[in-house]
Order: structure tokens, then C-alpha cells, then sequence
């Protein structure tokens, strides 16, 4: 079965290692056959790529993209096993990430590694307002 993409004037899309760049008007495209196709806002660059789950995600691309998905499967586990200690209640995540990687649908693995990246930020988030209540309360104490 075809896949149909409709791409926006100059947006950008990965289909296997190849950038296409679209022109200034709305293209369609038709694409036969199995290949990795990454809109450019699903595409994680190793710039953005500043947290644990988001590096785990660029590690998930480039087994998505790679014609040997194998070769990064190293760096992957090692991501993984860092976050995991450091956040243990990310294992849920890992784990069906790992099932879609060991089933073969990378492309489904990065949905879910977007689902650990949503999860991380509300762990950050948490964390961050629980500093900012304990230096109101050092606050409040001093000023006692």
C-alpha cells in the first residue's frame, strides 16, 4: 500500500538517508515500498537532543534511518540503562520501547521514546516546583 504525504511549501523530509526539500508550493507525494520516512519536525537533531529521553530518541532514529539498525543498538542500551537507574519509574517506557525495537517497528519505538520524552519533562517539572516550595519555605523561615 502507497503512502500519501502532503508536504507544506519548503518543509522537509527525510525518506531513508536522503533530505528532500520541498519547493514554495504544497507538494504531494506518493511514496511505494518500505522505506523510513520522518517529517522534518519528527526529526531529532543531536543539537536538540539536551535530556536523557531525547538522546534516547535520536539513538531510536538513527536505528530507524540506518540501512543496520544493529550498529546503534550499543549506544541505545546504554542510554537506556542510565535513565532507568536514574529514574526508575521510566522502566515502563523502556520496556515497550524495547519490545517495539525487538519486533522491528522502529517507527512505532520512536512513539513511544515521545512518550518518554513527555514523561521526562513532567519528572523535570515536578522536581522543579518542589525546589521552588522548599526555598519558599527557607524563605519564609529566615524571614521569621
Amino acid at each position: 500500500m502507497a503512502l500519501k504525504i502532503e508536504l507544506k511549501p519548503h518543509e522537509r523530509i527525510v525518506i531513508g538517508d536522503c533530505v528532500l526539500t520541498n519547493d514554495s508550493r504544497r507538494t504531494r507525494l506518493v511514496v511505494e515500498g518500505a522505506v523510513a520516512i520522518l517529517r522534518e519536525n519528527d526529526v531529532m537533531t543531536p543539537s536538540r537532543a539536551d535530556s536523557p529521553a531525547k538522546r534516547i530518541y535520536l539513538s531510536v532514529q538513527h536505528m530507524y534511518t540506518a540501512k543496520r539498525p544493529q550498529d546503534h543498538h550499543a549506544l541505545y542500551f546504554r542510554l537506556v540503562r542510565d535513565i532507568v537507574r536514574a529514574a526508575p519509574s521510566t522502566r515502563p517506557f523502556i520496556e515497550s520501547i524495547n519490545n517495539r525495537i525487538l519486533t522491528g517497528n522502529l517507527y512505532k519505538a520512536l512513539k513511544e521514546t515521545r512518550r518518554l520524552i513527555a514523561y521526562e519533562k513532567e519528572l523535570f517539572d515536578h522536581a522543579l516546583r518542589q525546589q521552588g516550595l522548599r526555598e519558599n519555605r527557607k524563605g519564609n523561615a529566615a524571614a521569621a
